[in-house]
């Protein structure tokens, strides 16, 4: 260990820093693959009933929707949002609390979808169609919406504050 501490290391360039917000619109991607195949699902229920298929593919969009999805909003209101607030820009600032109410909006619409996919996860085609597809669109509407205002106006001023609070890349002392 000793030789290692006396060994002098070579100039290197600090490591660019990863973009935190990649995560965040591989999470999107998810999101709109999953809501496509919750439309699939009502489709599925509708022609041939509850099936191991669609128990299957219930179960798998309830544990993304009610895990990971709830988690990327954490994310956003513990990572993003308030270093946006900070900035002071009224447009920026209307963005980012239209998208935390949309939140609140997502997880409510998530509360009422949720009960009907764990009864579908669970093999009952009990539910109202009628309901479940008129929920499903809503929220798939409302998510398509706020991930369109995240991506085209609220991620990109993300990244500009980002890249600005990011240190140079000066040498790493040796």
């Amino acid at each position: 260990m000793q030789a290692l501490l006396n060994h002098q290391r070579p100039e290197r360039l600090a490591v660019p820093a990863i973009d935190s917000l990649q995560s965040l619109d591989a999470t999107h991607r998810q999101v709109l693959t999953h809501l496509e195949q919750l439309r699939e699902l009502v489709g599925l229920i509708e022609a041939q009933g509850a099936s191991a298929r669609t128990r299957t593919q219930a179960e798998e969009i309830r544990d993304f929707f009610g895990g990971r999805a709830r988690e990327h909003h954490q994310d956003e209101e513990d990572l993003v949002f308030p270093v946006l607030l900070e900035q002071g820009d009224a447009e920026l600032t209307q963005h980012v609390q239209r998208l935390q109410q949309d939140h609140g909006w997502l997880e409510q619409c998530w509360l009422e979808l949720s009960p009907q996919l764990a009864t579908l996860a669970a093999g009952y085609s009990g539910c109202d169609l009628d309901q479940l597809r008129q929920g499903v669109e809503l929220f798939a509407e409302l998510y398509q919406d706020h991930i369109a205002l995240e991506e085209g106006v609220v991620f990109p001023a993300a990244r500009r504050v980002f890249a600005a609070r990011r240190p140079s890349r000066a040498p790493l002392p040796a």
